[in-house]
């Protein structure tokens, strides 16, 4: 798998690096009907499914990037503060789309170059989280340099709360999944609706 925690939303990733970032907001835990809950690939205890988890997605940001392999080695004190990073992205998200207050996030460091052919280039530095978190901030910033960065959105569907790329041309997308979300979102409303309107014909009073 290219991007585990994205595609086992059935998603298509985000261009270039900024699949990274979308990479762990995924390993977020997420509701599905029935049995098919997916858990939280970053949860205390469950440090060989996150080691397995950042295997593939540093493979992944290097094949995307164009970067030498990375071999990354996460500890048990890592997963911690990798959720709280990825709950700083996702408020960072949610702030931008409302327009509002700032969010404070990590520091991590980063390495600034100077290529050959005159293009700045941006690298990550540290190990284990700190090198996660160095990369993700890096992608993130970027991203918001090109201006790709508005189109990374959580589903609107709290039980779902997946990131997803919105390719829509005028970029309104507000669900992962129109047949999934989105129309279960849209059968909560009619039914909430009719039943309103019931309740408004039961307590009418014929004179």
């Amino acid at each position: 798998m290219n991007w585990p925690a994205t595609e086992r939303h059935h998603l298509t990733s985000a261009p270039g690096g900024l699949a990274l970032v979308q990479e762990l907001l995924n390993t977020a835990p997420a509701c599905r009907p029935g049995p098919a809950a997916l858990p939280d690939l970053l949860a205390d205890g469950a440090l060989g499914a996150a080691q397995e988890w950042a295997d593939g997605a540093v493979r992944g940001w290097a094949r995307e990037t164009g970067r030498p392999d990375v071999h990354l080695v996460l500890a048990d004190e890592d997963l911690p503060k990798l959720r709280c990073l990825r709950d700083q992205v996702r408020r960072a998200l949610a702030a931008g789309d409302r327009s509002g207050a700032a969010v404070r996030f990590t520091s991590a460091p980063v390495v600034v170059g100077l290529a050959g052919d005159g293009t700045l280039t941006v690298e990550p530095e540290g190990a284990g989280a700190r090198w996660l978190a160095s990369a993700v901030l890096a992608e993130a910033l970027l991203a918001q340099a090109s201006g790709v960065w508005r189109r990374l959105k959580i589903c609107r569907n709290p039980a779902c709360a997946t990131a997803f790329y919105d390719r829509s041309r005028n970029n309104s997308g507000v669900w992962h999944s129109v047949r999934g979300c989105g129309n279960a979102a849209h059968l909560r409303a009619c039914r909430e609706r009719r039943r309103v309107q019931e309740g408004a014909a039961d307590s009418s009073v014929e004179l």
